[in-house]
């Protein structure tokens, strides 16, 4: 069954609400789909892909009940996948279902409309605490797209500073600029400043020199 109208998914949904033990109705108000079974009542919302309106219509429908559902074709396999995953997610934050009807008419029930309850990240919040622990100020816009001031961008300028007088040990620019990473950094030379010269002895390149000159850019790449 080749899903090419809204109208030719309905006959799958229907089917599959009965099997379930629903009466089925189309076009009840402003819902595409009711169907009812005692106090319960669910609504399905069909559409042929995910959209801002779809969601916003499901969104509306659960002022009626709690059991919403978006109702779409089966995305072709290798098509769209990120994308698909992206809108399911959103659906499962918003506590809306989303079932997909098969190309031989098949109801597959992707996600049923229970209430989000996401799952803590510790590791990212930990890692966005420090972040905002180790970081000087307040060096960036709300809004900036592309170049930030990070943390580790504000230690090597302080490597990079201390290093202007000349080579140092990194044990030495540790005490001196209290940043317990320098030896790391300068090792890593992820922005290309620094020059190794022999074992824990760091110098500036010229591109560190150019970085630290008055009125050079501050914002990271």
């Amino acid at each position: 069954m080749a899903v090419a109208r809204e109208t030719d998914l309905y006959p799958p949904v229907k089917a599959w609400l009965e099997a379930l033990g629903y009466q089925v109705k189309a076009e009840i108000g402003a819902a595409d789909v009711v169907a009812v079974c005692g106090d319960d009542m669910v609504v399905v919302e069909l559409k042929r892909a995910f959209s801002l309106a779809l969601l916003l219509q499901g969104v509306d429908r659960q002022r009626l009940t709690d059991l919403v559902y978006l109702g779409l074709p089966e995305p072709a396999r290798g098509t769209g996948g990120k994308a698909f995953s992206a809108n399911l997610g959103l659906c499962r934050r918003l506590g809306l279902g989303v079932i997909c009807v098969g190309t031989r008419g098949g109801v597959r029930v992707v996600a049923d409309p229970t209430p989000y309850r996401p799952r803590p990240d510790a590791k990212r919040r930990a890692a966005m605490l420090g972040e905002f622990a180790r970081r000087a100020g307040d060096p960036n816009t709300g809004g900036t797209r592309g170049r930030i001031e990070t943390a580790y961008r504000q230690d090597a300028r302080a490597c990079a500073a201390y290093l202007l007088a000349g080579p140092a040990r990194g044990r030495d620019i540790v005490a001196a600029t209290g940043v317990t990473r320098a030896t790391r950094i300068m090792a890593d030379n992820h922005y290309g400043w620094f020059a190794r010269l022999r074992p824990g002895v760091y110098d500036l390149t010229d591109a560190g020199r150019a970085a630290m000159a008055p009125g050079a850019p501050s914002e990271s790449p």
